[in-house]
């Protein structure tokens, strides 16, 4: 696919702990802030001190009245809020909306506001609100989107887990590759999680404990030895894609979507396959016609589990990677889960407009000294090519390559 008509993100949106917009994101991620504490939202703790990255409150949405915002959940207000800064810096408004469609990555996404109502209404369930009739359902959050913007082309979730979020931009790029739209919004979705998900994540194994609840700066350790498993980060992410030229009015691009491979393990259990993430990884490079040596930076899953650390540096190396810079966006927002890969996919795209990699917190006893880690420093890169990763518990893996483009 030539340069001049290849797919390409024209906006961004992000919301993070650490930083609500692109602009205070983008500073933070340079300057390795975090906000990682012991959780307090309500339904998010049981007796338990679970540590993770938490929006200080809910981010306003303009584009809904006062009574649509109250049957809104959190997770539909970070989704407004984000889709907005995309759509605004995209010149979205007035376009064909028949023309235009929207993919949600994530699938049960309001767990929190779900148990809550649950426990408040056990004893008069008569009194529960219409609206819980639809906030169970992923298509409420996709109503909540298209009617707030007007989208009537498509929209629809797709559910792979952590790899939710990148899976939604791999898919909105076949959507505007196939001709189905002419622009497609891929939104990561904030996944509200219960203490019942944090109690079940850290029964297998995956989530770190309450060990570092008196010291949660030092909780979040991706790629180090001295990692527990993931700490969840309250987070959403919001890109739009589009065939480069297309729309006259449409901004200078961040970068063009290359290549990109979904690949599975054909395994229902969380443990991650070396097969499967290597195969990920040649299959992108190969759709974008690109060899290893042309990456310069990866922006790896990371998410600091015990055995998804290893294998997946194992896939660096064997699929010749190890000349790349590599850090860890997880160290900073913790682990989005659904959001995870859109906000990661934002975090590569921002790297490489502004010419610099962000630090990697913790980072101080690395699990395989052969990638060329970044640090405890945000340094200047030139970033021609990067490949961004995600893997997802059920054996998903997606590998993506976003290339600058050409004046």
């Amino acid at each position: 696919m030539s340069d001049s008509a290849g797919l390409v993100v024209t906006g961004i949106g992000v919301t993070t702990a650490v930083g609500r917009g692109k602009a205070d994101f983008t500073r933070a991620l340079f300057a390795g802030e975090h906000r990682f504490a012991v959780m307090d939202r309500p339904g998010r703790q049981s007796g338990t001190r679970f540590v993770g990255a938490e929006l200080p409150a809910p981010v306003p949405a303009t584009r809904l009245g006062a009574r649509e915002l109250r049957t809104a959940s959190l997770t539909g207000q970070v989704a407004l809020a984000t889709l907005e800064e995309a759509w605004t810096e995209a010149g979205l408004d007035g376009y064909d909306a028949d023309r235009i469609g929207l993919v949600i990555g994530g699938s049960n996404l309001q767990q929190r506001e779900l148990v809550r109502a649950h426990d408040r209404h056990r004893a008069k369930p008569h009194f529960l609100r219409p609206s819980y009739g639809l906030s169970f359902l992923d298509t409420d959050l996709c109503g909540l989107c298209t009617s707030a913007f007007g989208i009537r082309g498509f929209a629809h979730t797709v559910g792979g887990a952590s790899a939710s979020g990148q899976l939604a931009v791999i898919e909105a790029a076949e959507a505007v590759a196939a001709g189905r739209v002419d622009v497609c919004v891929a939104l990561g979705a904030l996944a509200d999680l219960s203490y019942w998900e944090l109690l079940g994540l850290r029964a297998m194994g995956a989530m770190a404990g309450e060990d570092h609840a008196d010291a949660p700066a030092e909780a979040c350790r991706p790629f180090d030895k001295g990692r527990s498993g993931f700490v969840y980060g309250e987070a959403c992410a919001a890109l739009v894609v589009e065939r480069r030229g297309a729309r006259p009015a449409a901004p200078a691009p961040y970068a063009r979507l290359s290549g990109w491979s979904v690949r599975l393990d054909g395994n229902r259990d969380p443990n991650p396959s070396l097969a499967g993430e290597t195969a990920a990884i040649r299959q992108a490079l190969d759709r974008a016609g690109l060899t290893a040596r042309d990456i310069d930076y990866v922006n790896p899953h990371g998410t600091a589990s015990p055995t998804g650390d290893e294998t997946e540096v194992a896939a660096l190396k064997a699929g010749g990677l190890t000349h790349a810079a590599v850090n860890a966006t997880k160290s900073i927002t913790g682990h989005g889960l659904t959001a995870a890969g859109a906000v990661e996919t934002a975090a590569s795209l921002l790297q490489m407009r502004h010419g610099r990699l962000h630090p990697t917190r913790n980072l101080t006893a690395p699990v395989d000294d052969a990638p060329r880690w970044v640090r405890g420093q945000a340094v200047d890169a030139d970033i021609q090519h990067c490949l961004s990763l995600s893997m997802g518990f059920g054996g998903i893996n997606t590998a993506l390559c976003l290339s600058a483009c050409a004046a």
